[in-house]
């Protein structure tokens, strides 16, 4: 077995991010409505990265992808915030310090892009990914910021580059 690998996402990468996002939600039982599950852009996410200031990331071991993350501008916002977006990982992804490396990938790239803050919506119960935002610094905010389209997600969260 190769030692997992993190690289900027190809447009063959395509139905395997789509198919990770979906399984994960499933998996977790959340809504399909609301969340990443129902995003017009799951099917495309390398044309949907290929924009100013946003890079989407793969994790790959053995040839296949396993993880996933990216950044991006905070959609309908006025503010210098981008927002990590469609994080999401294969049980065999978890638990290996992958989701750690993924984080540090993602933040240093909102740094890099000149970011000042960098914004997150995620699920009560998806317990490990909120312990890993927290121990990465992400705090807690009463509401929304902009407007994700993932109002089905009710936990917000934010951190300051």
């Amino acid at each position: 077995m190769n030692k997992p690998l993190i690289r900027l996402i190809k447009k063959e990468d395509n139905p395997y991010v789509a198919a990770i996002v979906r399984s994960v939600i499933l998996e977790m039982g959340a809504p399909k409505v609301g969340t990443a599950y129902a995003d017009k852009n799951l099917e495309r996410m390398y044309e949907h990265y290929q924009r100013d200031r946003a890079a989407y990331f793969v994790v790959v071991q053995d040839n296949k992808v396993i993880g996933c993350a990216g950044i991006a501008q905070l959609d309908n916002y006025e503010g210098n915030v981008c927002e990590l977006q469609k994080m999401y990982f294969l049980p065999e992804a978890r638990g290996t310090g992958m989701g750690s490396k993924m984080m540090n990938i993602c933040l240093e790239t909102a740094r890099s892009f000149g970011y000042e803050q960098c914004y997150l919506e995620t699920m009560p119960y998806m317990e490990a990914a909120r312990k890993l935002y927290k121990r990465t610094g992400f705090y807690n905010i009463d509401q929304p910021l902009g407007d994700t389209g993932h109002y089905s997600c009710p936990v917000h969260m934010l951190f300051d580059l």
